[in-house]
């Protein structure tokens, strides 16, 4: 079925949906909409990404595993390289990423591609929802206009909508399905449409005016995590130099029920969004000429937390009189956030790089990264770091995995902390000191 202008009540299971792009937002978006009830087309340009989606082998949750292998085990979801194949559904689901370049600039590359495919094989009666986070206007600039000037009226002929992505990786408290949803339309059946296609895989669906409105809504949310991250992090230097842990003055902080949200202090942001999103909302602005300060302070303050890190750790080893040259150091956990198996971003690349650069040898743990990449070195988790000598350990991510009870002992290393902007003696060590959650610091 294609919709209608008289298009109401949707029955999604007798609709088949193309959803563009497997990856950390795409992958669950197509499970959702099969689970229920829709068949799926999904479409990503890279065999090796259809391979892994097929074997199973993907970093979701538990719950997202099996809605894949139940959705893998039907008729219902199907794979597809050929993007083509977006003209034979009833609704389009874009979910492609949108990075930044080196100068932290937009990368538009997959999202206009992606776009355009979109437009050319654009049917009547079709729905097309963008989900990936851009500037305010882009679903203007690569949807609406382009399909106007094939000669297909937005909100008459098709119908357009932006619904920004809000997925916690890793997170079993967000999942998407407990979530709500922003639906922007390009006019009011638009905004139904997209709304009752939306609507079980969300918690709940509110509509605002147009897609500018949704686009904001996503740059300001991330953008706000941007500011008090720096902000969390700046503070708990200051308790640092007080001599104060600033993890009990935030939890003290956060006992106020109105006007606070805690965020800790971390290594830096990593990931899909903060480090990303903030970065599109800068780009606009500087075209307008318009300035930021307090954002693009921010902004600057977390991309320089891996050198501060960094610095502290060479300190320390200074303080043990370690050479730097001779260190032997070790990252606890290598992935952005808890759980996940993502390192795009994540803090850890650059405290890796910066040590190796001052002569160190660096190791990581992280069974959750087989392998990774620092400079021109491939290094690789260390499943039993207990066993060998290190000169400092640094924790970076610690996953629900990770066995921490070696670094209590009498003869553990030294270890810094970045979530607590100290360094863990060996007597908190062996009194259990342990690390909050991270709420914020580098999601």
């Amino acid at each position: 079925m294609k919709f209608t202008s008289d298009s109401s009540d949707i029955d999604v299971s007798a609709l088949t949906v193309a959803v563009v792009g497997l990856g950390y937002v795409g992958l669950p978006t197509a499970l959702a909409l099969c689970d229920a009830g829709a068949t799926v087309i999904g479409v990503d340009s890279s065999p090796d990404r259809l391979r892994d989606v097929a074997r199973g082998a993907v970093d979701l949750l538990p719950l997202h595993h099996a809605q894949l292998a139940c959705a893998s085990a039907g008729d219902r979801f199907r794979l597809t390289s050929d993007a083509t194949a977006v003209g034979a559904a009833d609704a389009v689901v874009v979910c492609v990423p949108t990075p930044v370049d080196a100068r932290r600039e937009p990368d538009l590359g997959a999202l206009s591609a992606a776009c355009a495919c979109v437009v050319e094989h654009a049917v009547p009666g079709q729905l097309i929802v963008l989900t990936s986070t851009s500037y305010v206007g882009t679903t203007r600039d690569l949807l609406i206009e382009p399909l106007r000037a094939r000669g297909l009226t937005p909100d008459e002929d098709v119908y357009v909508a932006f619904a920004p992505e809000r997925i916690d990786p890793g997170n079993e408290r967000h999942t998407p399905e407990r979530t709500p949803r922003l639906v922007g339309g390009a006019g009011p059946r638009s905004s139904r449409t997209a709304a009752g296609l939306l609507a079980p895989t969300a918690s709940a669906v509110r509509t605002v005016p147009d897609p500018e409105t949704a686009e904001m809504a996503k740059l300001w949310e991330n953008t706000y995590r941007a500011v008090n991250i720096a902000l969390a992090n700046e503070l708990a230097d200051a308790c640092h130099s007080l001599g104060l842990a600033p993890v009990p003055v935030i939890e003290a902080a956060a006992t106020k029920p109105y006007g606070f949200m805690p965020f800790y202090p971390g290594p830096g942001v990593g990931g899909h969004c903060i480090p990303c999103d903030p970065h599109y909302l800068l780009w606009q602005l500087g075209r307008a000429r318009q300035q930021a300060p307090l954002v693009a302070t921010a902004l600057a303050a977390n991309s320089n937390r891996p050198a501060r890190i960094t610095e502290r750790a060479l300190d320390l080893l200074a303080d043990s009189a370690v050479p730097a040259r001779d260190a032997r150091v070790l990252l606890i956990g290598v992935a952005y956030k808890e759980g996940v198996a993502d390192v795009r971003e994540s803090p850890a690349l650059e405290i890796l790089a910066g040590l190796a650069r001052a002569g160190a040898h660096v190791a990581y743990c992280d069974p959750l990264v087989p392998s990774l990449r620092v400079g021109t070195d491939l290094l690789h988790h260390v499943p039993d770091p207990h066993t060998e000598p290190w000169d400092l350990v640094v924790l970076h991510t610690v996953h629900p995995v990770h066995d921490l009870t070696w670094l209590r002992a009498a003869d553990a290393p030294p270890v810094l902390d970045t979530r607590q902007r100290g360094l863990l003696t060996k007597a908190a060590a062996r009194a259990g000191t342990g690390v909050p959650p991270a709420a914020g610091a580098t999601a």
